[in-house]
């Protein structure tokens, strides 16, 4: 079993961004439920919905990309990849997943190590080579590892939340308000609604994008750690990311909502700014693959 060295700037992010978050919507309920909002019914909306994504976010994922979790006997050599990486990192073998299409990607879910799934698609088993597979492959393992999965769905999950409680609120005409509130209070109150849920949506998705992006470069590392050859993952990485140009947009907006967690977003359309991305680009990831190599060496 490897030594895992621990990440605390990874560690420092998590916790940070999740205070923060939690600041945030501490913030938010606490305005609603001063405005006339019923409190419980804000509480009761969250907690069921947090939970259902909690214990269930495995196999929502693979619903969502249409995964199949398949034998031992259906993928041997991906099994025998997936069984030595673990034994390697030390951890449970997570449930192996295939999803037929022609999108090169893969991705990782599940709330700890013993709850958790890794899945790769068709296109991605078809265009690496065995090298490439298992340093992808140990990317997604190191997100469940560092249990990062939970920690973005969390996050991404409570920033939805809020953002759905304040417009449900808002198209409602003031969900649950007492009758007694006073017509010019509640036109005021529609006017600040929608800014202070734009300002609590974009602190929320800034935090979240840029907790997302660290998370990646910390799984590359892990990823060369497991294998012991960072320029494996960076051959994947060109690959993937030069197939992806030609996949069809129809394709590439099926999956476009689960960017999040792919090893690449599948993104239709022209890049956008680096802020407000899930992942760094491939050349930053590949500069920090190259710096890694060399320290290895050395």
């Amino acid at each position: 079993m490897v030594r895992w060295p621990r990440d605390l700037g990874l560690e420092l992010r998590m916790v940070v961004t999740l205070f923060l978050l939690m600041v945030i919507y501490f913030v938010f309920i606490a305005v609603l439920a001063y405005i006339g909002v019923e409190t419980l019914v804000l509480v009761a909306i969250v907690a069921i919905m947090l939970l259902l994504q909690y214990f269930f976010s495995d196999r929502m994922a693979l619903w969502s990309m249409g995964a199949r979790v398949v034998s031992e006997q259906e993928e041997p050599r991906l099994y025998e990849t997936l069984t030595r990486l673990c034994a390697i990192a030390g951890i449970s073998r997570p449930k192996l997943a295939v999803v037929n299409s022609a999108v090169p990607n893969a991705f990782a879910s599940g709330r700890n190590p013993q709850n958790s799934v890794i899945a790769v698609t068709t296109s991605l088993v078809s265009t690496l080579n065995q090298d490439e597979l298992e340093a992808v492959i140990a990317h997604e393992l190191s997100h469940v590892k560092n249990r990062d999965v939970m920690v973005i769905t969390l996050a991404s999950f409570l920033s939805t939340v809020a953002f759905y409680i304040f417009r449900t609120w808002l198209y409602s005409g003031g969900m649950g308000m007492g009758s007694g509130g006073k017509r010019s209070d509640k036109t005021a109150l529609l006017v600040i609604i929608p800014i202070l849920a734009a300002i609590v949506w974009l602190i929320s998705f800034l935090l979240i994008k840029a907790l997302s992006r660290y998370r990646e470069f910390a799984a590359d590392k892990g990823s060369a750690i497991l294998t012991g050859n960072p320029s494996h993952l960076a051959s994947a990485l060109l690959k993937i990311s030069g197939e992806m140009v030609h996949v069809p947009t129809t394709d590439l907006r099926k999956v476009e909502g689960m960017n999040a967690f792919f090893i690449i977003p599948a993104i239709s359309g022209s890049s956008i700014f680096n802020l407000l991305s899930t992942h760094p680009t491939v050349e930053q990831r590949i500069a920090a693959l190259e710096r890694i190599q060399r320290e290895m060496k050395g």
